[in-house]
């Protein structure tokens, strides 16, 4: 017997599936006519400039080198390259000298992927390769002897590449930015109010669920920081872009201080966490702190997105710091001093995340802590 309502739950993820892979080819409009530009190109340039009659590996290097991002076009078609030059002489040499055959071609793989692993460090750069050896020996066989026409064939593909990337509809690194630092922020506020919602109702497993999530942010953070390099990579090599650069700048230094907040955000829930397995008491007021504190980076969510309104972010985060600070004036409780001191440091994270420096950031919070 079919379960009830299988079909129409199956039918719902079926169009949920459908927008998110629509969604998916609208937001990837510009790889896909970066690609066709460059292959077009580094064929016409292979064939009709440098005069080889099927330039293979032209377009295949174009391809893989677009499909890496921005922050590893650059070192990537570079790798792409000197593996194909490895693969392609390796398998050109051998063949000339011992002929085509499945012994040969055996012999040729388990050459090129030994010099693979000699010169690379990636996985990606032995099987570059090891593939460029086969290809050689099964699709494009040498036929007029030992020739680097090829190696020629795969640079022109990949500098073709790149200069596409750089001059044809070049991505927004500003708006990447936004989107990247959303997520992180989000989650670091919601993991503040978790940690908030579990030292009020002195709830271990709440606590615990915390640091979990605290854990989990690191992926998004992850994202962010390459998001960042991305930027910077895109405004050094896009004439388009080199406009946006201070921005970007601006933003890279925002990651690296989110990061050091995500790092102090753990610390907190680790401490929530033993504070209320040793039944320790825990004033009120320092989840009123990390409530506010929640609310700064909700702050900086927001003004990062926007671009403006970053003044939002300083009152919540002094606030935050001043509450905690004078929680101490009635406890010495070892477990309230750490969570404090992880207070003052993510509100410092913060404000230096807003441009101020660290030394004005440290400032202003113990000021405000009095």
């Amino acid at each position: 017997m079919i379960p009830e309502g299988l079909f129409e739950d199956a039918a719902e993820r079926s169009r949920v599936s459908m927008a998110t892979r629509w969604q998916r080819v609208r937001s990837g409009w510009r790889v896909m006519l970066q690609a066709a530009v460059a292959v077009a190109i580094s064929w016409a340039v292979a064939k009709w400039l440098w005069g080889h009659a099927a330039p293979f590996f032209a377009p295949v290097s174009a391809i893989i080198a677009l499909g890496q991002s921005y922050y590893e076009r650059g070192r990537r078609a570079a790798e792409l390259v000197f593996a194909v030059t490895i693969g392609v002489a390796v398998a050109d040499l051998l063949a000339f000298q011992i002929g085509e055959g499945v012994l040969q071609l055996g012999l040729a793989v388990f050459i090129a992927v030994g010099l693979g692993m000699f010169f690379g460090t990636s996985q990606l750069f032995v099987n570059q390769v090891a593939i460029s050896a086969a290809l050689v020996f099964t699709i494009t066989p040498p036929t007029g002897g030992f020739s680097f026409a090829r190696t020629l064939d795969a640079l022109t593909g990949g500098v073709v590449a790149l200069g596409v990337a750089a001059l044809l509809l070049p991505s927004d690194p500003v708006r990447i930015l936004r989107g990247a630092a959303r997520p992180v922020l989000d989650e670091l506020a919601a993991t503040l109010r978790d940690i908030a919602g579990a030292l009020r109702t002195r709830d271990e497993g709440a606590a615990e669920d915390s640091l979990v999530r605290a854990r989990g942010i690191d992926e998004f953070g992850e994202r962010f920081f390459a998001a960042a390099q991305e930027g910077r990579s895109t405004t050094r090599y896009s004439p388009a872009r080199r406009r946006a650069r201070d921005t970007v700048e601006f933003y890279a230094e925002a990651a690296a201080r989110i990061d050091l907040a995500v790092r102090n955000v753990r610390v907190l829930a680790r401490g929530s966490m033993r504070a209320l397995a040793l039944d320790e008491n825990v004033p009120p007021e320092v989840a009123d702190a990390l409530e506010d504190l929640g609310h700064a980076v909700q702050a900086l969510a927001a003004a990062l997105e926007s671009g403006e309104g970053f003044d939002a972010v300083r009152d919540p985060a002094l606030r935050a710091a001043s509450t905690a600070t004078h929680v101490l004036d009635g406890t010495t409780n070892l477990s309230v001093s750490v969570i404090v001191g992880q207070i003052r440091s993510t509100a410092t994270d913060l404000l230096t995340g807003i441009g101020m420096t660290y030394e004005e950031a440290t400032g202003a919070v113990r000021a405000a802590s009095g």
